[in-house]
């Protein structure tokens, strides 16, 4: 795989992206009610769900290193993995829509857009590949069965 650059390396990037458009352009900001309490939940429920994630991939005694999904010996398909195919990038995009909703300014849209687009084309989309080697028609099944995202 060619990415070099960890997952959670981009999601802190465009985080920082949201944070300088939240400063610099302050004519896009917006308030909404609970506004505090959804960015909560939005982040304790994507931290709840990567750690999770990455818990059922320890526990089945596979790599978790998103740079060498080679390494990966077998497919994790329990738990949350039974309803997305990557619960851990799911995690990080609603830590990410909680921080743009946190700083309150619509233009981080664009970046939670532009992340999930990145992501996918540079490092899911490799993954699979990857794993479609390896595991052949297990995964080609497992594909078929759980969706990329939600």
């Amino acid at each position: 795989m060619s990415l070099k650059i960890p997952p959670p390396i981009i999601f802190l990037l465009h985080m920082f992206l949201v944070w300088l458009v939240a400063r610099y352009l302050p004519e896009a900001s917006f308030e909404i009610p609970a506004q505090r309490a959804l960015v909560q939940v939005l982040g304790v429920a994507g931290a709840s769900i990567t750690i999770l994630a990455m818990g059922l991939f320890r526990r089945a005694g596979t790599t978790v290193d998103p740079l060498k999904p080679e390494r990966a010996s077998k497919i994790v398909d329990t738990g949350i993995f039974r309803f997305t195919r990557n619960p851990m990038y799911l995690g990080l995009a609603f830590v990410l829509l909680a921080w743009i909703i946190w700083k309150g300014n619509a233009l981080g849209i664009v970046f939670l857009i532009t992340c999930l687009w990145y992501i996918t084309k540079f490092q899911i989309i490799p993954e699979e590949k990857v794993l479609e080697e390896k595991f052949g028609n297990d995964y080609l099944a497992y594909k078929t069965r759980v969706r990329r995202w939600i």
